[in-house]
């Protein structure tokens, strides 16, 4: 992998800046979206854990998914609204395509967009204030980076006209994801032990697979609608990791 790829990934996937160099090529962007996730992950967990501390349960989940949609500058949450747009209403593929590329944003994804970060900000306050809680929160945006890394594989359809959905076309290797998809769990594993309770770990992991699947849902869904990824389904693909994950922690916490 690129020397340069974790910047690549920073530049491209959040408002942190990076040197110019680093913003050249998007060929690093996907491999490292688990790393950016982690460093992402940890600083929203911090910061929900500080508003659950001296606010309350739904400050810090609010401050927490605001931390979050600050630092990617809502990046995701754009795709998400606009990729509810293209596969919600009954339309053409290619009608469909045309809206997702405009910059408004459709009733469909407003209503889509609200409700999705409704249902993560109740999941948070539930978890936030539980022993090892924000460890859930954590494991949903790295598990969000490792379903967009997902759409970097080999042999993924790539819908016409999407730009930045060929630009990283197959720069994902299938062992790489794998490592990074071990990496995570045994990272999750052990922050668990170490918090105190290994149960924890087994319910994470778990979690963390579930939101993997809804993101696969929603690939075929793209697939046979769009005719492939977009960056706006990839973006979607990873807030719909993060929400079904949370919901599922919250479900067995």
């Amino acid at each position: 992998m690129r020397f340069t790829g974790p910047l690549e990934s920073a530049g491209m996937l959040t408002a942190l800046r990076v040197p110019a160099s680093a913003s050249t090529s998007t060929r690093g962007v996907l491999p490292w979206a688990p790393l950016v996730g982690a460093v992402l992950g940890a600083a929203a967990a911090a910061v929900g854990a500080l508003g659950t501390r001296t606010v309350s349960p739904l400050a810090g989940a609010v401050l927490a998914l605001a931390a979050l949609a600050l630092l990617t500058r809502g990046l995701h949450l754009d795709g998400l609204a606009d990729t509810a747009d293209g596969l919600g209403p009954l339309r053409g593929r290619e009608r469909a395509l045309q809206v997702m590329r405009q910059s408004d944003v459709g009733p469909f994804g407003v209503a889509t967009l609200v409700l999705t970060l409704l249902l993560q900000a109740a999941c948070l306050a539930a978890l936030l204030p539980a022993d090892g809680g924000w460890l859930a929160l954590w494991t949903a945006v790295v598990g969000a980076r490792l379903a967009m890394a997902r759409a970097g594989l080999p042999g993924v359809a790539v819908a016409p006209g999407s730009s930045l959905g060929t630009a990283v076309a197959g720069t994902v290797s299938r062992v790489w994801l794998a490592g990074c998809w071990l990496v995570t769990a045994g990272v999750v594993v052990a922050a668990a032990v170490l918090a105190g309770d290994a149960a924890d770990a087994a319910r994470l992991v778990g979690t963390a697979v579930i939101g993997l699947l809804a993101a696969e849902l929603l690939h075929r869904r793209a697939r046979t609608r769009l005719g492939g990824v977009t960056g706006d389904v990839m973006g979607a693909m990873g807030e719909v990791t993060t929400t079904a994950t949370l919901l599922a922690a919250a479900v067995v916490w």
